[in-house]
């Protein structure tokens, strides 16, 4: 189980690890099993994930992710959505604090009116839109 998201400049990577107190000792190992997935070992146990490019894997639910590229816009949004989801900014949101509720709704109209990249775009949405739905409506 991992509790903390770690995330790199323009979250290239993404990083999940079951607590912080493992950035205290250096990995044991870093086992690729997917394209762009690691497992990260510490002390013979796996203590984490990592996603190298995750817009590339942005898909709904059952569905095949897209070959191609992501396009600028997706990762932009992603980045916003990452925030969005996370703290602090999703304390803001749950407390209907008014900027953060601006922000959702543009991230959501951004997404609703992207015009490149539409699966990517409607996948991230799709959380997006719930969270309009539950706070900002």
């Amino acid at each position: 189980m991992c509790t903390v998201l770690c995330r790199s400049p323009e979250d290239a990577v993404l990083t999940c690890l079951r607590d912080l107190d493992i950035l205290d000792e250096p990995l044991d190992a870093r086992i690729g099993i997917a394209p762009d997935v690691a497992l990260l070992v510490q002390h013979g146990a796996v203590i984490g994930w990592s996603l190298t490019d995750p817009a590339r894997y942005l898909t709904t639910p059952f569905a095949v992710s897209d070959s191609a590229p992501p396009a600028l816009a997706t990762r932009r949004l992603l980045t916003e959505c990452l925030d969005l989801i996370t703290q602090p900014v999703i304390c803001d949101v749950e407390d209907s604090d008014p900027a953060a509720l601006a922000r959702l709704r543009g991230a959501d109209d951004a997404l609703r009116n992207q015009t490149e990249d539409r699966d990517r775009a409607d996948a991230l949405r799709t959380l997006i839109a719930l969270l309009v739905e539950d706070y900002a409506t």
